[in-house]
């Protein structure tokens, strides 16, 4: 019987070491290693091709996407880079969500965009649109469910039907919902993304990214890239997200938990105009992550009542809710998308609402977290 997600969580890439029998796997910082003869070696011969930790790493988290192959990357976007030049050629053509990341709309548009790629956003919560209108040469479609930071679920099984009848590929950005909510794979996407500074590592203290998928050819093509360009993650950063892998699966079960909660008191305050969360059952995407999610995650968006003078001061206003980017760590974090993370699509079909705040929900105490949320609306009502 297949081992269950929290025992390949803890175990899968992470045998004894058999030099000592330490259990933990060891950081290999070498950057070469001796071979027996010339072009015989023991599986490794120089870091940047491969190394003991990393390939630790990479087995694991494939192993909990259901995948056959996993590369890390030095970040998330190092990796969507990657998986992005594999798969483009000049003319081709890329479908993103009409809320996507800030990050991945500037890699396409900015970046990808000057060796001659084009580019499209598109309501993907209408497969059957997309279908009506697929824009020639499209290649790729490009998923995040949900979203960042409108928090909009995508049917990722409906998008590929989609997608493969016209010969492309779907990625699937699973950040926010992480392999323990939701696998990408499982529901036909071609490749899954990860930025591992999130939920895998968890702490806040570690960059990185990962691409995991089952294609033998495709897997083969970025191992090259891989190796070529080099943007591979550090021993120690594979390390910091190995430790912080084992605990995916409690920590999601209490980042969910306590996003419930913070919602609840959300629907009730004055100073908030509107709550943004798939939990939610008048979620415009609740069904769809109902189906594909095992739980509705730690990410939470909602318009303060106020406009864009409110948001800015509920994000500045709080105690236990640090301001700052990023997400997914123990510690919650709360921003205003428009002026932070989001800042680079200002002005763009991708801008987001001023009034917008996200949070990401950390491990506090719950009544903590929702009290210091209360008390920053409360000051900016």
């Amino acid at each position: 019987m297949d081992d269950g997600f929290e025992t390949r969580a803890i175990h899968a890439g992470q045998p004894p070491d058999p030099a000592t029998g330490a259990v933990v796997p060891p950081i290999t910082l070498a950057t070469t290693f001796a071979q027996d003869d010339v072009g015989e070696h023991r599986g490794f011969e120089y870091s940047r091709a491969g190394n003991p930790t990393r390939r630790a790493l990479e087995t694991c988290v494939a192993s909990l996407e259901g995948a056959r192959h996993g590369l890390a990357f030095a970040s998330g976007m190092a990796a969507e880079d990657t998986v992005l030049r594999a798969l483009l050629r000049p003319g081709d053509h890329v479908v993103l969500p009409e809320d996507a990341y800030g990050g991945t709309v500037r890699l396409v548009g900015q970046v990808l965009a000057e060796d001659g790629v084009t580019w499209g956003d598109a309501d993907l919560t209408q497969p059957e649109a997309l279908d009506a209108s697929w824009p020639d040469r499209t290649r790729v479609v490009w998923v995040e469910t949900p979203t960042n930071p409108l928090l909009t679920c995508l049917d990722v099984a409906a998008l590929a039907a989609v997608a493969h009848a016209h010969d492309a590929r779907v990625i699937v950005d699973n950040t926010f919902a992480t392999p323990y909510l939701q696998q990408p794979l499982a529901l036909h996407a071609d490749v899954v993304v990860h930025s591992m500074t999130k939920y895998l590592g968890g702490h806040s203290d570690v960059l990185g990214g990962f691409l995991a998928l089952d294609d033998d050819e495709l897997a083969e093509r970025l191992a090259f890239l891989q190796k070529a360009v080099g943007a591979v993650a550090s021993p120690f950063d594979c390390y910091l997200v190995l430790r912080g892998v084992k605990t995916l699966a409690v920590r999601m079960e209490r980042h969910c938990a306590s996003a419930r909660a913070v919602v609840a008191m959300l629907e009730q305050h004055p100073a908030v105009a509107g709550v943004l969360y798939p939990g939610r059952p008048d979620h415009p995407g609740h069904a769809v992550a109902a189906k594909q999610m095992r739980d509705y995650g730690g990410m939470v968006s909602f318009l303060a009542a106020g406009g864009e003078d409110a948001a800015l001061r509920i994000a500045a206003g709080t105690r236990l809710f640090e301001l700052a980017e990023s997400l997914g760590a123990v510690e919650s974090l709360i921003e205003h998308p428009g002026r932070m993370t989001h800042a680079s699509v200002a002005g763009s079909s991708h801008a987001v609402d001023a009034a917008l705040i996200r949070l990401s929900v950390g491990l506090e105490t719950t009544e903590d977290l929702v009290e210091d949320l209360r008390r920053g609306l409360d000051a900016a009502a």
